[in-house]
């Protein structure tokens, strides 16, 4: 189904594949998502009226805010990126600028699409790199034929066009094809010539507080500089993959993908902003105001609608999705500015989980840990079986040790379950093929240290 065609109901159902519970935020961010389609569907001069309705996720750790984010791009095939409001400061200071989040945006957003023109020429490129892998393993002795250098300049023939290739080293040539589709060839050792990636000194430029200044340096450089070219040892099976990309990079219609790429960021990216709760607040001691308000006031004008420069060309904001979240333990939503709050009129709040909910964590998704840890053990020839008294004691325990230290939501279960199956873990390869019960007894044997170092941990000062 396209994502043109996905009801709010479909969203949701999908979104229950891998996330339990917490139907309140999976309804409020599919009907955002599907008033976006909406939107799409309205006439030029209306649609650009219109923008999206931003949300704030409220609930503790581990209860599921990034993961419903994260698996609804997937859904819906749009950009995404994850940013943690703690990592910028006010501008002037040391720190992350807040329009870096919009320009990692655009560059995922380029890159999936360049990824996918790639994957459209694999073919063509995939010969393409033959060739030229076949060229390393067979070189020409000859020598060049003579050219007219004043030909070469206005005809476009190139020193390598010029060569004549004898007979016998196309002959050679045609037999290794055979090989090496066959990957007869594929451990043998050839040095190849690669284009070298970016200088160091553009990645200074682009370092932390200065992405303004690299924006376009690199693009810059990149049309009057010839490519630095490297050579590498390797296998002709990596040597291929690296040179089918070359290929497949020369073969797509960059600038086209820039468009979309950039088109996609603008009109379907989600920024998902974790630890809002971090900046909420005023600053209660003496000096410059760096972490907490100056941040929000930062932060407005992109959730707000401007123009942000990358590297890429000018970026509207106006219809990129911005999703908040945070614990709000010590702060609430009303400690943002008020301008910040507007910016998030749909608040949505998570439920702490329950033993249910992770039992439920524990075996329904279809990324379920007891799934996950049955068939990673099964590569070792081991039929792991659990009883359903033993997931119901791994979810009791995790939610146990879940109120009486710190909380971490479903987080906690990796590191109960780990802990159930760290023996079996570390004699897999000397057990052999067999079957492995772990019932609640085996679970409550191996959590006792635990507990045990638990109670022992509030008599430490």
């Amino acid at each position: 189904m396209s994502n043109s065609e996905l009801t709010p109901k479909e969203i949701v159902r999908e979104l229950d594949r891998y996330i339990v519970g917490q139907e309140q935020a999976k309804k409020a961010v599919a009907i955002a998502i599907r008033n976006r389609i909406r939107r799409m569907r309205l006439p030029e001069e209306l649609r650009k009226e219109i923008s999206p309705k931003n949300i704030l996720m409220i609930g503790p750790t581990g209860v599921g805010k990034t993961e419903i984010a994260r698996r609804l791009s997937q859904i819906v095939d749009a950009p995404f990126v994850k940013v943690e409001a703690t990592k910028f400061t006010e501008v002037g200071y040391v720190g992350r600028d807040v329009d870096s989040m919009v320009r990692d945006l655009v560059e995922v957003s380029v890159q999936t699409v360049k990824r996918r023109e790639m994957e459209k020429v694999k073919g063509q490129a995939r010969v393409f790199a033959e060739d030229r892998l076949l060229e390393y393993l067979f070189p020409n002795p000859q020598s060049y034929e003579p050219v007219n250098p004043l030909e070469m300049l206005l005809q476009g023939v190139t020193r390598s066009q010029s060569r004549i290739v004898p007979p016998e080293i196309k002959e050679k040539r045609e037999k290794a094809r055979i090989d090496l589709r066959k990957g007869l060839l594929d451990n043998v050792i050839v040095e190849i010539e690669v284009e070298s990636s970016a200088t160091p000194f553009f990645n200074v430029l682009s370092g932390t507080g200065m992405e303004d200044l690299g924006i376009n340096m690199q693009s810059i450089f990149d049309g009057i500089l010839p490519k630095k070219k490297t050579r590498r040892k390797t296998t002709v099976r990596e040597a291929l993959k690296i040179l089918e990309e070359e290929e497949a990079k020369k073969l797509i219609d960059e600038e086209g993908a820039i468009r979309e790429g950039v088109t996609r960021a603008e009109q379907s990216g989600i920024i998902f902003i974790d630890e809002m709760d971090k900046i909420a607040g005023r600053e209660r001691g003496v000096g410059p105001d760096v972490s907490r308000e100056g941040v929000q006031r930062d932060l407005l004008p992109i959730v707000e609608g401007s123009t942000v420069n990358t590297r890429y060309g000018p970026v509207r904001t106006d219809y990129i999705l911005f999703i908040g979240a945070g614990a709000f333990h010590e702060t609430k939503p009303s400690d943002l500015i008020p301008e910040l709050q507007g910016r998030f009129p749909i608040r949505v709040e998570l439920e702490p989980l329950k033993v249910e909910d992770f039992v439920r964590i524990l075996t329904q998704p279809e990324n379920a840990l007891i799934k996950q840890y049955t068939m990673l053990l099964a590569t070792e020839g081991i039929n792991l079986k659990f009883t359903e008294s033993a997931i119901y004691a791994i979810a009791r325990r995790a939610f146990q040790l879940n109120e009486e230290l710190e909380n971490i939501g479903a987080r906690r279960l990796y590191t109960v379950t780990e802990k159930v199956l760290e023996d079996i873990s570390f004699d897999a390869p000397d057990i052999g093929n067999g079957e492995i019960v772990i019932d609640e007894k085996y679970v409550e044997e191996k959590l006792s240290s635990i507990l045990k170092e638990k109670d022992i941990s509030k008599y430490i000062l």
